[in-house]
């Protein structure tokens, strides 16, 4: 039996795929599929294939930092919130890099401007990752991803 990464509650991740370095997501085992705070959603077709381009601001509190990205719509869905409001989202699928591996994951695109997380790391995304969550943990895998944006002397990357 191969040995499975040990995470914590939050960690800093990648998502190559999409052209984001870092981004802080929270593992919720409570939530299915991952979810990705976005804005500025558009939907287009390209070639026969429906894309979604949207923007997403990688770091709590840093609007000066700000990513486009671009992804092919593999789906939509209607997902319910903790507090049991249904919305419909689109879904993506993208690659997620932490605890030094690389695999797919399913990623529904909303609005979290609400929250403190702009990512959540779902129970899908947990399991084909093959990782184990240590609920008593935070950042096992450290926090250098957060260093992967320009800094300025008034200001600092979210490592809370």
């Amino acid at each position: 039996m191969t040995s499975r990464p040990v995470i914590g509650w939050r960690e800093w991740l990648a998502l190559p795929g999409l052209g984001i370095p870092a981004i802080k997501a929270k593992v919720d085992t409570g939530a299915r599929t991952s979810a990705l705070h976005t804005f500025g959603l558009e939907t287009y077709n390209e070639g026969g294939h429906e894309l979604v381009r949207f923007r997403i601001h990688p770091l709590q509190k840093r609007t000066d930092i700000e990513l486009e990205c671009i992804a092919p719509v593999i789906d939509r869905r209607t997902v319910r919130d903790s507090g049991g409001h249904a919305e419909e989202r689109i879904v993506i699928a993208t690659e997620l890099q932490l605890a030094e591996r690389q695999w797919s994951v399913e990623i529904t695109l909303t609005s979290r401007d609400d929250m403190l997380f702009r990512m959540l790391l779902g129970r899908e995304g947990i399991r084909h990752g093959q990782l184990l969550v240590d609920p008593a943990a935070s950042y096992v895998h450290g926090r250098a991803l957060a260093k992967s944006y320009a800094v300025t002397e008034s200001t600092t990357p979210d490592e809370e």
